[in-house]
């Protein structure tokens, strides 16, 4: 089921961070997140093949219960379609992964991992699609139903014909995927402002700290 907000005083979003907790906690603490006065929105993708990324889980449940909104990613779904035994740990995670909601709407914005399927009306979108569509989705025209536009992940920014790290935006459609599993960067959307907050996620000296705000131009 689909999750809609009322307007916040910042509208803050990140997608694909594949077991980068650190570096999201870097980029929360360097925009000064208040859960009280910002709305964060994570758009999947938290976890990675390395089983030791699953810890990430944990901050993002944690940011949920103050008030953050979180959608599941295609890592998330093929998690959950794992078999096998779990800890309870691991049961009361799954269990708070399939209750997350397929996509999220705030300040008439919809805040998918994947995209949508174009053609196929909102309310009949697929949770496969949601988490996996790619170049059907980003070089369709913007659907009806996008309000002030759709802003996802799943496809690095790279694929897309941005530079990498940077994030991507076209015709109502705005790609925050900016590479953090690829090694380039991770990024905090200020969607309101038009501010990126970004961190290398390459391996070596440099991963966390090199850091930089981006101001968007002709936001």
């Amino acid at each position: 089921m689909p999750h809609t907000l009322q307007k916040a005083y910042r509208l803050l979003a990140v997608s694909d961070i594949h077991g980068h907790a650190a570096g999201l906690q870097q980029l929360l603490d360097a925009a000064a997140y208040n859960p009280r006065t910002d709305q964060l929105i994570l758009v999947g993708d938290y976890i990675d093949e390395d089983p030791q990324s699953r810890s990430t889980l944990e901050l993002i449940r944690s940011l949920t219960r103050d008030g953050a909104l979180a959608v599941p990613g295609n890592m998330e779904t093929r998690l959950l379609s794992q078999p096998g035994e779990h800890t309870a740990a691991e049961l009361t995670l799954r269990s708070w992964l399939r209750q997350l909601p397929t996509y999220v709407e705030a300040d008439g914005y919809l805040f998918v991992h994947a995209g949508f399927r174009p053609g196929v009306p909102l309310e009949q979108q697929t949770l496969l699609d949601m988490t996996e569509i790619r170049q059907d989705f980003w070089e369709a025209e913007l659907p009806a139903f996008a309000g002030r536009g759709i802003v996802f992940g799943h496809t690095p920014t790279f694929k897309l014909g941005s530079a990498a790290g940077k994030i991507w935006r076209r015709d109502g459609k705005i790609g925050i995927d900016t590479g953090a599993k690829h090694g380039c960067r991770l990024t905090l959307l200020d969607i309101h402002n038009g501010i990126a907050y970004s961190c290398s996620t390459e391996s070596g000296r440099q991963r966390y700290t090199d850091f930089c705000v981006d101001y968007l131009d002709c936001w």
